[in-house]
């Protein structure tokens, strides 16, 4: 067999089930080869950005590396933002990038590049150039065993067309996929000292602890020492819902992040880095971690975030304490003119037990997390690279990876159009997907940052490059021309009976919610009095400012 056809096999026998792929010329002989691997599904993208963000949220819900086919480096190119976030979400991908046959190298052709280079970018710990087809099927393997190591990793590699075309290619046997390793005694006990301590102390959880195991172990340990639980800003999957432990994530925004670890002596990380601003910003620090806090490590990414808490649990004796548990409760049905957070209140009265919540509504989904809170249980998905365009890619990879789960994707209009080709895949498909685009004609986020970076208000040329209304966008009718049902939406009962509809309805469907800017007009002028007292308010009285500027 051919050097494309030992590689599907390869691919196949290691667990691969799915390729997301954008192709071109110099991957024919792998397209053609997945008609002889009947276990290997082709999911067509339109974009590379659609292909790498729907391997990410494949991934993510199926535990198990996808693969991607894309086209060269300018493919790969388009394809970097995506893979990204799945590089800091410690995300599994097996990143197939076709090349030139190496025998045309030497030509520089139109489309040559320094592909390897591209790819460090993104997949810094597995690239590699297959040089031969002999050798192709031995790379294919180690490149899936880079991927689904701990922590997880964008695996890249580089297919030349020569080496895909050749003959002789024998398949190999699927890779051994090493256990990771617990926290060790002393690391274990060193915590426990300190949880006992009575010292003020938080628990910062990332990964693997995020999910319900990791969750339950963590909250026993919480109610034995009387400690809080954290998640990371943007988690790569965090199960929640009725039932389980509830997580207060770290705020975007550093001066509310600031409240929350306010006074802290000790951090402990479980699977999670050290928090850290987003952005730098005048005269502000860019580690969160408060002065005089000390940080420790309970679980690195390379180790097993569940079994260490077990030990840890058992170190404190907490195996039999009684975790608090998120009671049920969701919010009533929303009416009168449409907002964003009725959006969320309408999506939290009729979440279904089971649902796959992608949220990358930026400002317009602030209140998403406390209009689920009590829901049935379900997953939330987040941006976890601030590229933006994940959103709608992971929905489809998402839904692909769980079929008999809905899949609910919160997405800003200004993000839907960097992947907005991702609806005609979920049509493709026949994915049951339902898309809601809040459409507040802006680029919301960045009206707030332009402030808070010291740029001041700015004029009119400034003003414009974040506005999107002129020409407003109109992304039902977008929608309709790519295959998928879509409505849009003005009034919480028209969204309510919308969303209702599409729930109930196999296939994709998209709801256009027209709503105001979230943070606009007064609201935005009051936003950096807040942030600048913030840090100096009692915990109490910050919080129930935060709930009145929330919009």
């Amino acid at each position: 067999m051919n050097g494309a056809q030992a590689l599907m096999k390869t691919l196949a026998d290691a667990g691969i089930a799915v390729c997301f792929t954008n192709p071109g010329t110099s991957e024919m002989h792998f397209v053609a080869a997945l008609d002889s691997e009947p276990r290997m599904r082709a999911v067509l993208a339109l974009f590379e950005g659609v292909a790498t963000g729907a391997a990410d949220g494949y991934a993510r819900m199926a535990d198990k590396p996808a693969a991607t086919l894309l086209h060269l480096g300018c493919g790969l190119g388009n394809g970097l933002a995506n893979l990204h976030n799945a590089r800091k979400g410690k995300v599994p991908v097996v990143n197939i990038v076709g090349d030139h046959a190496t025998t045309h190298t030497q030509y520089d052709a139109q489309l040559q590049s320094d592909i390897e280079t591209v790819a460090r970018n993104v997949s810094p710990g597995f690239v590699r150039t297959s040089a031969s087809t002999e050798a192709l099927c031995q790379d294919a393997v180690d490149a899936v065993q880079a991927a689904r190591g701990l922590p997880g990793q964008v695996a890249t590699l580089i297919l030349p067309a020569d080496v895909s075309w050749g003959e002789g290619a024998q398949p190999c046997a699927p890779p051994a996929v090493p256990a990771a390793p617990a926290a060790d005694d002393a690391s274990v006990q060193a915590i426990a000292q300190l949880l006992r301590s009575g010292k003020k102390t938080a628990l910062l959880l990332g990964g693997q602890a995020l999910r319900k195991p990791g969750l339950l172990a963590a909250a026993r340990i919480a109610a034995q020492a009387g400690v809080p639980l954290l998640a990371e800003v943007f988690p790569t999957r965090l199960t929640r819902g009725a039932g389980l432990p509830a997580v207060e994530r770290i705020a975007y925004l550093a001066e509310m992040a600031g409240v929350q670890l306010a006074d802290l002596e000790h951090l402990i990380l479980v699977d999670a880095k050290a928090p850290v601003s987003f952005f730098a910003y005048p005269g502000k620090k860019s580690d969160l971690v408060p002065d005089g806090c000390s940080v420790h490590t309970l679980a690195a990414p390379e180790q097993d975030a569940l079994a260490s808490l077990e030990k840890l649990c058992a170190a404190l004796g907490a195996q039999q304490a009684q975790p608090r548990l998120q009671a049920p409760l969701r919010p009533g049905r929303p009416t009168g003119r449409l907002t964003a957070p009725k959006v969320c209140k309408a999506v939290g009265h009729l979440l279904p037990e089971g649902a796959i919540l992608i949220d990358e509504a930026i400002t317009s989904g602030l209140m998403l997390g406390a209009m689920t809170a009590g829901c049935p249980r379900h997953d939330l998905i987040t941006l976890t690279g601030g590229a933006i365009g994940q959103g709608l890619p992971n929905a489809v990879g998402a839904a692909i990876a769980c079929p008999d789960r809905p899949v609910i994707a919160l997405i800003g209009d200004g993000t839907a159009m960097y992947t907005i080709q991702a609806l005609w895949s979920m049509a493709r498909e026949q994915l049951h997907v339902v898309s809601i685009i809040f459409n507040n004609a802006s680029y919301s986020v960045l009206n707030v940052e332009l402030e808070r970076v010291g740029a001041g208000e700015g004029g009119a040329k400034a003003r414009a490059q974040l506005d999107l209304a002129g020409p407003r966008l109109n992304f039902a009718q977008l929608a309709q021309g790519m295959g998928v049902h879509a409505v849009r939406a003005s009034t919480a009962e028209d969204f309510t009976q919308a969303l209702e509809y599409a729930l109930a309805t196999p296939g994709p469907h998209l709801i256009e919610a027209l709503v105001p800017e979230s943070l606009s007009g007064a609201k935005r002028k009051l936003l950096p009095w807040l942030l600048k007292s913030l840090p100096s308010l009692p915990r109490p009285v910050a919080r129930a400012l935060k709930q009145k500027i929330a919009p």
